[in-house]
């Protein structure tokens, strides 16, 4: 009798137009067992992966290769035939939730349209069976946020939703493209050990890019190495990571995102300040139709003076994102808020969009999903020059090109890649351009949402170094926003840490980082540092 592992690769080859992005890849995957696909963004990990479900982009095709699901090819196999596979015996997590959850569409919808199709049940089964696995991937409040929709939710909450969803119908593989890449460390670390617990109930295979050599260190038994669209290097972990053979590796395995933050003279400018700032969001309707409001910030006070990093950190769901939106003036908010000297808001009374046009210049955001913030029908050139064109318009076509360019190689990107969508380039590269489009301005305050993410580390300290770089450059004062707090801890003057809305600590980074004083700070950096 012929065994075979559940999944095989053979000499597969991924092609867009003339060019071979991927370029005779091969690997396994038996039952029970993880196999992580790690590399920088833009080394065709992610395009191997979805090739396993034919989910390649438009314009992409295989001229070679072979993948065998239980010894069945997948590149011959009819529609019928995927359809039944995708979200039945073979799932997948997907790198961005917010574009890859249906925007109308609940939680409980989405989730139970799965079990509806395949696995038979009825909805009010497929909502109960829901509300198990929203439990199961602890998501807080797990009953509320059936009937919620994505838009409510925070980025890491979203990621637990797919994973709910991916794990649905008990998948014979599970295909975890970043699975971890928006959850804070104490998330990460429950995530990772609940898809170990049930590969042990299941006896799911589980295939596992991403590019955090933390989890490909707590997760893997066995390696694949890719970079430029080939597989450099394989073996167990413990052999990679111990003695690493190839020096693209090697490599890898060096680098951490470190250094200092950028110097700052003591008691500059104060470009944003802020005082009993507080959101809250309509939950739902009690009795008589009344709404109900949760608090997601209360009555924070903050100031930024120039060239100065805030840190901002806590769990997913603790108010970090939606404190940055309020300064913002992108959501809705309560208390005072001050942009260079000038009050866009106080109390009740704010500044009409009209005027506040012109300070959106000085006040620029670089979102924590890249792809749903980039436009898809437009260019990379395109992308980057827009707030020039409304802030700038003085500058001619040659002008608001070269500033473009500027723009690209400031952030690691060929100026030639302008020409491009979004839709060609990885996750990591998304992030650079939405980093691009938000410095092309030269604005004095940036808030960063979880801006490094999507990066792998090798990246990371590339953008850590730049944003460093920069700040010293023009004086820049940043919100930085992240669960990553190796990355934090190499931006931030000032830490201010989140939980449940409320600020727990807060104070100067390095003695924040030194001596945590709160249980749940120093819970967070226990967390942090053991992964």
């Amino acid at each position: 009798m012929t065994t075979h592992p559940y999944l095989r690769v053979s000499d597969l080859w991924v092609r867009f137009g003339a060019e071979d992005v991927v370029r005779g890849v091969n690997f396994d995957v038996e039952q029970g067992e993880t196999v992580a696909l790690v590399g920088e963004s833009g080394s065709g990990k992610t395009l191997s992966a979805l090739s396993v479900l034919r989910l390649l982009p438009h314009g992409a095709r295989h001229p070679r290769g072979s993948i065998l699901v239980d010894g069945e090819d997948m590149l011959k196999a009819p529609q019928a035939r995927l359809r039944a596979l995708r979200g039945g015996e073979i799932s997948m997590i997907f790198q961005e939730p917010m574009t890859s959850l249906n925007p109308l569409h609940t939680v409980a919808r989405q989730i139970g349209e799965s079990l509806v199709v395949h696995g038979g049940l009825s909805r009010a089964s497929a909502r109960n069976r829901a509300r198990e696995l929203l439990d199961l991937v602890k998501l807080p409040d797990a009953e509320s946020r059936l009937d919620a929709y994505p838009h409510q939710l925070s980025g890491g909450q979203r990621q637990r939703v797919m994973i709910a969803m991916a794990l649905a119908n008990r998948p014979k593989l599970l295909i975890a493209d970043e699975p971890t890449t928006a959850l804070d460390v104490t998330i990460q670390a429950r995530i990772l050990d609940l898809l170990k617990s049930l590969q042990a109930q299941l006896g799911m295979g589980l295939l596992l890019i991403t590019h955090d050599l933390g989890v490909v260190r707590s997760m893997a038994d066995r390696v694949a190495v890719m970079t430029q669209g080939e597989v450099v290097e394989t073996g167990t972990a413990s052999d990679v990571f111990t003695t690493p053979r190839h020096a693209y590796t090697q490599r890898l395995l060096a680098t951490e995102p470190r250094g200092e933050p950028a110097r700052t003279a003591s008691g500059g400018d104060v470009v944003l300040y802020s005082e009993q700032l507080s959101v809250s969001y309509a939950a739902s309707r009690g009795w008589f139709g009344r709404k109900q409001y949760v608090r997601a910030v209360s009555t924070i006070d903050l100031m930024i003076r120039q060239g100065q990093t805030v840190g901002v950190v806590g769990e997913s769901g603790s108010g970090k994102t939606s404190l940055g939106l309020a300064l913002m003036r992108l959501t809705d908010s309560e208390g005072l808020i001050q942009l260079n000297g000038t009050t866009l808001q106080n109390g009740g009374t704010r500044l009409p969009n009209r005027a506040l046009k012109p300070h959106r210049r000085d006040m620029q955001m670089v979102f924590q999903d890249p792809f749903g913030s980039l436009s898809p029908r437009m260019s990379i050139q395109q992308i980057i020059e827009e707030g020039l064109a409304v802030h700038e318009s003085q500058l001619t076509a040659l002008e608001r090109a070269a500033r473009v360019d500027a723009a690209l190689t400031e952030v690691g990107l060929d100026p030639q890649a302008k020409t491009r969508y979004p839709h060609e380039f990885s996750g990591g590269q998304r992030q650079r351009i939405a980093i691009a489009r938000a410095l092309v301005l030269k604005p004095r305050f940036i808030v960063m949402d979880e801006p490094t993410s999507a990066l792998d580390r090798s990246v990371q300290a590339q953008i850590v170094s730049l944003l460093i770089d920069l700040q010293q450059k023009f004086n820049l004062a940043y919100l930085f926003i992240s669960h990553d707090l190796k990355v934090v801890r190499a931006l931030s003057h000032y830490l201010v840490v989140m939980k449940d809305g409320n600020v727990v600590e807060e104070g100067s980074a390095a003695e924040v980082f030194a001596a945590p004083k709160a249980p749940y700070t120093q819970e967070l950096m226990a967390a942090a540092f053991r992964i």
